[in-house]
């Protein structure tokens, strides 16, 4: 990946093992380079993994072995639309369980505490329509952790 536009996102030291994860996981994703410090850093040694070039979902990124001064947060998220149950479940399943945690509302957190939103497109749709059908797929949805499509849909039928 030649620099450019992208998301940097910050691990302690584990940027590959997630990048190599989410290539592993998620369509349109790879692992494009992998770059050593080439000197010692006072939370690297010269040859350690610094920077590794991936994209998510078709999202170019840099992750960066920065340290553990700064830590993920739910203030940034990657939003995954899914089209089945079979779907969300499995990508659900595989950050959960790769070490992950749920959360709510079709949110969870990766190992690393890269928080991921696997939202059903019938759940966007429902959610943006307005009026009682949003109001009740919302209502429904701040029950949920993962998402349920059928209950979704049943709440959109009323």
């Amino acid at each position: 990946m030649v620099a450019g536009h992208r998301i940097c996102l910050w691990f302690d030291r584990e940027a590959q093992a997630a990048a190599q994860f989410y290539a592993a996981t998620f369509p349109d994703s790879g692992v494009q380079a992998v770059h050593r410090s080439p000197v010692d850093l006072p939370h690297l040694a010269a040859g350690d993994v610094i920077t590794v070039d991936f994209t998510v979902l078709g999202i170019p990124c840099m992750g960066l072995n920065g340290g553990p001064a700064f830590a993920q947060s739910e203030a940034f998220s990657f939003q995954v639309a899914t089209e089945t149950q079979a779907e969300t479940d499995h990508y659900w399943n595989a950050i959960i369980g790769n070490g992950g945690t749920p959360s709510a509302c079709g949110w969870c957190k990766d190992r690393w505490g890269v928080n991921w939103q696997i939202t059903p497109r019938v759940l966007t749709e429902a959610t943006t329509a307005g009026g009682a059908v949003a109001e009740r797929a919302f209502a429904a949805m701040m029950t949920m952790g993962k998402i349920d499509i059928a209950a979704i849909e049943a709440a959109v039928r009323g």
